[in-house]
């Protein structure tokens, strides 16, 4: 295998959200017992049939529509109008300014500002500090550039306070020349939220070392009861060095839209806006449209959702720990990473053997890195009743090959 053919086949994108190989090919193994009937659950992403979008998302889309190619064809990083409305709620949530015309950028998802902000950041050769666990894309992205990951581990099993963050590890990678860390918080896949003392750790450390610092915060107005965050951008570091990617596709449910933003330094939303004109021009111009509701939803829906999602959490929780497996947790988002007992197959296979003998998807742990094959990740924004009986199904397959 070449260079070039390495660098995409190890995107390796066969485990993401709606793409899940279904084949019952001859090369699967051989799976114990009958399958155990139920309604199939996809807990690779979020169900946006059980949860809607926030209360006038189609209004604004058509209005958008309406607009025409006045707002088809907005500025590379996003409708002016649009842009001005947004900075000022940023800023309220966040605490620190926020800039609509130097410091703000509209994207394709949140996952097209994740592209941009470490493209913009890292190239090859460069070193760049990777939590693990933490989101799949941002290790893959380092490497499809060309970049080194210095990883850093996250003990969200042993620390309750805190995400558990190894500062040592952190300033370990700084020390060997990363001179750009990319997390999630909450972290994705775990649920934890990083307390405020890792936060203003990290924002020391890279005031030390001169690094940059992205942080990918999609959920982070989907927080529990008793969960406290504190924002990179509102402590006391260098906003020349800080970006931060936000989106309502998850907690709002508009991943169908494919909108994100990304906001911090001028210097890198610069950047950002020049390739995302070559790579996709702008984020959908309707589209754009439905961020002028975004972070101004009705008063009480906000916290109906997080209602909703925690009740699930706890129930999913208690028949995992009943059966005996490890989970933190949440503090924030709608992740659950439980980790398996000892199989009789090995951990692809069992997740295989849940998609054919159980109709339940999930997201293999060795996706968040390269140690954590004995998890799995379950997006648990489900339909409540058909969330807890795809658990009971998991379990029961877990009883079946435990051993």
């Amino acid at each position: 295998m070449d260079k070039m053919e390495s660098k995409f086949a190890s995107l390796a994108t066969d485990n993401a959200p709606g793409q899940e190989v279904r084949e019952r090919a001859a090369a699967q193994p051989v799976f114990s017992g009958d399958p155990i009937p139920g309604r199939e659950v996809d807990f690779s992403h979020g169900d946006v049939d059980a949860f809607l979008p926030a209360p006038g998302t189609l209004d604004a889309f058509v209005a958008g529509v309406h607009a025409g190619g006045r707002q088809a064809y907005t500025e590379y990083r996003g409708s002016a109008d649009i842009r001005a409305g947004l900075a000022s709620r940023l800023a309220a949530f966040t605490g620190a300014p926020v800039s609509a015309d130097t410091d703000l950028i509209l994207t394709p998802g949140s996952q097209g500002a994740l592209f941009l902000a470490v493209a913009s950041v890292v190239g090859a050769g460069e070193k760049v500090a990777i939590v693990e666990p933490d989101y799949f894309a941002n290790r893959k992205l380092v490497r499809f550039l060309d970049g080194e990951i210095m990883p850093v581990r996250l003990a969200f099993l042993e620390k309750a306070d805190g995400a558990g963050l190894d500062l040592g590890d952190l300033e370990d990678a700084f020390k060997k020349g990363a001179r750009a860390f990319v997390f999630s918080n909450p972290n994705n896949p775990t649920g934890a939220v990083y307390s405020d003392a890792e936060i203003r750790a990290i924002a020391a450390l890279a005031e030390r070392y001169g690094a940059t610092v992205i942080v990918d915060q999609l959920y982070s107005r989907l927080r529990y009861s008793g969960t406290t965050y504190t924002h990179l951008r509102a402590v006391e570091v260098d906003p020349d060095r800080v970006i931060t990617i936000m989106g309502p596709s998850k907690t709002e449910s508009l991943s169908g839209y494919r909108l994100g933003v990304a906001f911090g330094s001028p210097r890198i939303i610069e950047r950002m806006e020049k390739l995302q004109a070559i790579v996709s021009l702008r984020a959908s111009g309707y589209n754009q449209s439905v961020l002028r509701g975004w972070l101004a939803e009705p008063k009480g829906w906000m916290e109906k959702r997080i209602a909703l999602h925690q009740a699930i959490r706890n129930d999913l929780l208690e028949r995992l720990w009943g059966a005996g497996l490890a989970a933190r947790t949440p503090d924030a988002g709608s992740y659950l990473f439980p980790k398996l007992p000892r199989l009789s197959l090995a951990p692809a296979d069992f997740v295989k053997a849940l998609r054919f003998q159980a109709s339940v998807i999930v997201t293999p742990g060795s996706e968040f890195g390269p140690n954590l094959n004995a998890f799995i990740r379950l997006n648990f924004s489900q339909d409540h009743a058909a969330a807890a009986a795809a658990v009971d199904r998991m379990i029961e397959l877990v009883a079946r090959y435990e051993g």
